[in-house]
């Protein structure tokens, strides 16, 4: 499996607004908090190491 950076949510707005409410309320710590757990669990979910090593190199 190769990295896919091209546009592939289907409502990217809704998915937007869903992920910005998520935070809601939240501190800063929280927030950050969320986002790291989000982050192991959709790195779990992928579950190929090439492919969390290309985002991460694709992120920076």
């Amino acid at each position: 499996m190769s990295l896919n950076t091209a546009a592939n949510i289907p409502d990217q707005d809704g998915f937007y607004q869903e992920l910005l409410s998520a935070h809601d309320g939240l501190s800063k710590a929280e927030s950050d908090a969320l986002n790291a757990r989000l982050i192991l669990i959709l790195c779990n979910h992928i579950g190929d190491r090439a492919v969390i090593s290309a985002a991460l190199k694709a992120a920076k």
